[in-house]
This record gives C-alpha cells, structure tokens and sequence, in this order.
C-alpha cells in the first residue's frame, strides 16, 4: 500500500479536479442539532472486500469551486486516498444547508462544533455498509473542517459504533476548543500547520498542545508555510470573518505531508 499511496501523488499533483458527479452520491441526516439531511461524495476502491475508511471534512469555502466541480485540495487528496485502498466519505456541510461559504460570515450558520455531528453522522453511515470495516474509520478535515476534526473527537459527538481510530486535521483553528471548558479530547488528535499561517495560527494550537499534554494534540509545524499550503497553485489573499489571510501552497510542506499522513494512517487502520 505504501507504494501506492506515494505513486499516485506523482500522478494527482497533476490531475485536474475531479467533478462531483465521478462520486457516488449517498444521504444521511446530521446528528447535529438541526438534523439535516446531507449530501455525501463518495469514493471507494475497485475490491469489494470491507476497506478501512475515512471520513474527509472540507474547509469554509465548501466542497466545491467555482465551476461547480469538486475542489483540487479534496479531489487530490480523495483519489489518493483511495488509489491507498481507503474508502472515502466527503460529508457536504454547506449545499446541504443552503449554503455556499462561511469564510467571510460572523454570523454562521454552520460551526466546527455543530459539524462534529456531520461527521459523527458519515461515520455511522459508512460503519453500516458492506464494503467497510467498521473498525477502522478515520477522519481528516482542512481548516474550517480541521477545527471540525478537534470538536469531533473532544466534544459532544461520538460515532455509535466505536469511536475513530485516529484524526487528522490540517490548519484548524485550536484557539476556540482550547479555551472551551466543554472540550476534552478522547485521543490525541494529529494536526499539521504552517508557522506563517494567519488565519488559523500555529501558536495557537502549540498552547494547546501544552495545556493539554498527552491528552491533547501531536503537532507538526512547517517553517514559513501558510494556510493552504497543499493547494496546488494557490497564492492569494481571501477574505474571513477576521479580515484578509493568504493562501499560498507550498510543494515541499504538501511531499512531507502525503508521507506522513500516509504512515499516520498506515499505523492506526493496517
């Protein structure tokens, strides 16, 4: 598998984004407080025998670009996830709700917290079908979806069926579950994020590390990158709710994160 998993990034570094409708299209409701009924994509490898999978959580900016496609940041990871014999689950927050994007919203609708029940929800969905070992669910989130990750495994949700086997988050916000007197992690969750980040700071989540000890976060910081830094060709300012960050990708940040994704997941679903 580790072969695999390294080979196709050669190869999806330079695939273009993948259009939603290649994904298999599943519903299933939220266990969020608002019980929606969600949009899931979904993807799995040609063996049909029960795969480990992962339940993949996008950022503030929704699942999609602007063409309607699904986002290179998801469709890149999403197919090397299962090019690594993963099946993979991207839960929809946003379309599913009536919206488009959070990012530049004060007032939103649609929280990290909230969405741990979106993820909770995927997992249960995924724990019920054929195809997939329960036992070894992952989650994975960026940014918006990465703070997302933190709620899901230290806050009022757990999936039914047994909780994850590991989670990943890349540049989450850490100040707000940090400071929450709600939030206590079930396991350490892994977190990978720029030092340049000004979005999502990684001071932020080394206090937290710290606060926390060993029941709090395994961190890894990259020198110099920013949020975003494995977005293939970004390099832009946006727009939050906090005013103007920058999006910039980073090659050498994104090689050392496939492979220690890679390894992480390796560990805690082989």
């Amino acid at each position: 598998m580790t072969r695999r998993f390294v080979s196709a990034l050669a190869v999806l570094l330079l695939a273009t984004a993948a259009s939603a409708d290649g994904y298999e299209h599943i519903t299933f409701p939220s266990r969020s407080a608002d019980g929606a009924e969600l949009t899931g994509f979904l993807l799995r490898p040609a063996d049909p025998k029960p795969a480990p999978a992962i339940v993949a959580l996008h950022g503030c900016n929704g699942l999609f670009n602007t063409r309607g496609e699904l986002a290179r940041r998801h469709a890149d990871w999403g197919e090397r996830f299962v090019a690594a014999g993963y099946v993979v689950l991207f839960p929809d927050s946003f379309r599913s709700r009536g919206l488009e994007s959070v990012c530049d919203t004060r007032q939103r609708r649609v929280v990290p917290r909230d969405r741990g029940g979106d993820a909770t929800a995927a997992a249960d969905w995924l724990a019920d079908q054929a195809f997939v070992d329960r036992d070894r669910i992952a989650l994975v989130g960026w940014s918006n979806g990465g703070s997302s990750v933190l709620w899901a495994v230290g806050g009022a949700y757990k999936p039914t069926h047994g909780d994850w086997r590991t989670a990943i988050a890349f540049y989450p916000g850490c100040r707000v579950p940090s400071e929450s007197q709600t939030w206590t992690p079930r396991f350490k969750p892994y977190v990978l994020i720029g030092s340049a980040d000004d979005w999502t700071p990684a001071e932020s989540c080394q206090k937290m590390m710290s606060e926390s000890g060993e029941s709090g976060v395994a961190l890894k910081i990259y020198p110099g990158a920013y949020h975003g830094f494995d977005i293939l060709g970004a390099n832009r300012d946006v727009r939050g709710a906090t005013g103007a960050h920058h999006l910039q990708y980073d090659g050498k940040a994104e090689a050392d994160a496939v492979l220690r994704v890679r390894d992480h997941l390796e560990k805690y679903l082989k």
